[in-house]
C-alpha cells in the first residue's frame, strides 16, 4: 500500500515481492532491538487478540483492487488489526528513504515532531492509520498522532507509535524503522510483508515527544505486560 497522501499510488506497488530481511543485511549498528529478553512475548500479545469484537463499521483493503477483508477489532484498552506491511518512507529525506529511493515518497507526514519537522522513517518505528472515515475513525477510539503501538510479525514485537495517515480505505503500513525492526525488508520498493502482521494499538496512551522511542518501547512494554495480565 504505497499511496501518495490519501491518493493511490501506482497498482505496481501492489505486487512488490515481499521477503524477510536477513540480518547480515543491515548493518549491527542499525539494527533495531524489537524484543528484548524478558519482554512480553509475541505469542501472549497474540493471544490476546485471537477474538475480534470489531469496532469499525466497514472492513478495509490492504492493496488496491483487493478485496476489504480487514476489521479494526477492540477491547477495553486496546484496538488492533491484521494485515499486510506495506513500506511507508515518507517524512524526513534520509539516504533511504527519498524521492530517488522511493517513486511515491511524500515529504511530509500527518504528525511532526516537537521540533516541528516531519518523522523520520528510517530511524523511527511508526505506524500508519486509515485517515477517519465512515469505515473507521481513530481518533474515536483514543488513538491519536503518537499513540503507542506493538506490531507483531513472527516472533517478534515492535514497539512504535501512530506516525502517519494513510487513505480512508486501505490498512495496513509502517515506517522503514518498524520493519526493519521485525525483521523484514524495509526498501520501499520491494520490501514489506505480504501477510502476518498485527498491530496493536493501546488507547489513550500517547508519547510526547512523539520521536522519542526510547519513551515509547518503556511504555509500550509496560502497557503490554498489564494487557496480558502481567504484574508490573
Amino acid at each position: 500500500m504505497r499511496v501518495q497522501p490519501l491518493t493511490l499510488a501506482a497498482a505496481g506497488a501492489a505486487l512488490l515481492a515481499p521477503t524477510t530481511l536477513p540480518a547480515a543485511a543491515v548493518p549491527p549498528q542499525e539494527r533495531l532491538v524489537a524484543h528484548r529478553e524478558g519482554g512480553v512475548s509475541a505469542a501472549d500479545l497474540l493471544a490476546r487478540v485471537r477474538a475480534c469484537d470489531r469496532v469499525s463499521r466497514g472492513r478495509y483493503r490492504t492493496d488496491d483492487g483487493a478485496a476489504a477483508t480487514v476489521a479494526v477489532c477492540g477491547t477495553r484498552d486496546v484496538v488492533f488489526w491484521k494485515a499486510d506491511l506495506d513500506i511507508d518512507c515518507d517524512g524526513r529525506p534520509t539516504a533511504r528513504c527519498n524521492r530517488r529511493s522511493d517513486p511515491f515518497f511524500s515529504a511530509a507526514t500527518a504528525f511532526q515532531q516537537s521540533d516541528g519537522r516531519y518523522l523520520n522513517a528510517e530511524t523511527l518505528p511508526y505506524i500508519v492509520v486509515p485517515a477517519p472515515s465512515g469505515i473507521w475513525n481513530h481518533r474515536a477510539q483514543g488513538v491519536r498522532g503518537g499513540s503507542v503501538a506493538a506490531v507483531i510479525y513472527r516472533n517478534r514485537v515492535q514497539y512504535a507509535v501512530v506516525g502517519d495517515t494513510g487513505p480512508r480505505d486501505l490498512i495496513g503500513e509502517a515506517s522503514y524503522a518498524t520493519a526493519r525492526g521485525l525483521g523484514i525488508h524495509p526498501d520501499p520498493r520491494g520490501g514489506g510483508a505480504p501477510s502476518g502482521v498485527t498491530y496493536i494499538v493501546f488507547k489513550n496512551a500517547r508519547i510526547h515527544p512523539i520521536e522519542n522511542h526510547k519513551s515509547a518501547t518503556t511504555t509500550g512494554e509496560r502497557l503490554a505486560r498489564q494487557f496480558i495480565g502481567q504484574a508490573g
